[in-house]
């Protein structure tokens, strides 16, 4: 059974609103401040102090990239598009920067909260799994290595000897496998080099 995540107190946080003066941001302020965030309007795009932001809200119908100060995909806090026109070429402009929730234009009374909450978890958990990606290509890579490393100790013999090899190395440097195949197929690239320089 999943364990349901804690809804977090959201009390002094701070979210910036880029969009155009307009009664959208001023409901979305008037709902924010009710929750007890800090809010920071913003218009044509979002000043530095926006990276230490804990939300941001995005109009979609006339943002563009240039607004924001990282990378399409790469904010550093939950987004929320704002969105009133559901051109397709607008909503897939939204979703080339992540949006973690959207709110639909005209914004009336309500719905802030719940897009809070569904954009922190959405970032949360996508934060989790760029992680977990990350961690799988670096074991990917070190699991590369440690075949470079097998290969290049085994010299045509029997690779679980090689491997065996590899371990005591490990134990007798008192380091980690992984590092000892680095620290192997550096010094064959090493030999290779002064080899090749020979040569």
């Amino acid at each position: 059974m999943s364990k349901i995540p804690r809804i977090p107190n959201l009390g002094g946080a701070r979210a910036f609103v880029l969009h155009r003066p307009h009664p959208t941001v001023q409901a979305i302020t008037r709902q924010l401040s009710a929750i007890g965030l800090e809010t920071v309007g913003c218009w044509p795009e979002l000043p530095a102090a926006a990276l230490a932001a804990d939300f941001v809200f995005f109009d979609a119908d006339l943002g563009f990239d240039e607004q924001f100060p990282w990378t399409p995909g790469e904010a550093p806090m939950p987004l929320v598009a704002l969105i009133g026109s559901e051109a397709p070429g607008r909503i897939e402009w939204a979703l080339s920067h992540k949006a973690d929730a959207q709110l639909l234009k005209p914004v009336g009374n309500a719905g802030v909260y719940s897009a809070l909450l569904i954009a922190r978890q959405s970032f949360e958990a996508r934060k989790l799994l760029a992680s977990e990606i990350s961690s799988l290509r670096l074991r990917v890579a070190e699991r590369q290595t440690i075949v470079r490393a097998v290969e290049a100790l085994s010299k045509g013999a029997e690779d679980g000897r090689a491997y065996a090899q590899l371990r005591s190395l490990a134990m007798s440097w008192q380091i980690s496998v992984e590092e000892a195949a680095r620290r192997i197929v550096a010094m064959t690239e090493e030999g290779g080099d002064d080899q090749s320089h020979r040569a």
